[in-house]
């Protein structure tokens, strides 16, 4: 069953999602699409920050909400919940809309696959997932209401499709250290010599505030007797 997470997870590593998104922008480019490749590209890189900062605060300062045992976006879900859905929703935009909304649930309920794979393989919390659901749908949400004014781009709809399905089975199952360069940059910011760890920060609970010792009852003292 591992193996099968494994293969769904793979979908939203960072050697998969980049280089399509890379390939996505420069469809929009060769379709004169200036403009939606402007906002692609600025909102892709609003989420990829998102995800490196939340990892940079935890991993340099330990910052996250240990009640919902959160130490970062999850990349991989992020970059899922972006790519996925923003290639179907251009390679549909021509068709009629119960296509167009069939697509849209099956690159969303693919992207939620990756979040839960990431959940079961143990590599991030449910909480993390989820972050990354809201992150990566939020980019997508972004761009097609930011361009939903804009021409329909004259994107070849075969080609495009084809040349990205090829792009992405063909590094599935590549690796990018994006870990250990975002570690790197966490220690190099935080001047620290070790990153923080998810289990030695739960450990390190912060202790609490020490209980106010009780006064001790006066003595009242009779008043003389006139």
């Amino acid at each position: 069953m591992s193996s099968s997470w494994i293969a769904i997870t793979n979908f939203g590593s960072a050697a998969v999602t980049v280089p399509a998104a890379a390939a996505l922008t420069l469809w929009l480019l060769s379709a004169r699409a200036w403009r939606m490749a402007f906002t692609w590209v600025a909102l892709f890189g609003t989420g990829a920050l998102v995800v490196a900062a939340s990892k940079v605060m935890f991993l340099g300062w330990g910052l996250g909400v240990r009640e919902l045992d959160f130490t970062g976006v999850s990349g991989h879900t992020m970059l899922a919940a972006s790519v996925y859905p923003v290639i179907a929703w251009l390679l549909l935009r021509r068709f009629a809309w119960p296509w167009r909304a069939l697509g849209m649930v099956a690159a969303s309920a693919g992207s939620v696959a990756v979040g839960v794979s990431r959940v079961a393989l143990s590599a991030h919390s449910v909480s993390e997932s989820v972050a990354g659901c809201i992150v990566g749908f939020a980019v997508w949400a972004a761009f097609a209401w930011f361009t939903r004014r804009d021409d329909t781009p004259n994107l070849k709809t075969l080609p495009m499709a084809a040349s990205l399905f090829i792009l992405v089975m063909w590094l599935h199952g590549e690796q990018v250290p994006t870990q250990r360069w975002i570690t790197r940059i966490a220690l190099t910011l935080s001047g620290h010599e070790q990153p923080f760890r998810r289990i030695a920060w739960h450990a390190r609970k912060p202790a609490p505030p020490p209980a106010v010792p009780a006064l001790a009852p006066t003595t009242e003292i009779p008043a003389p007797a006139r």
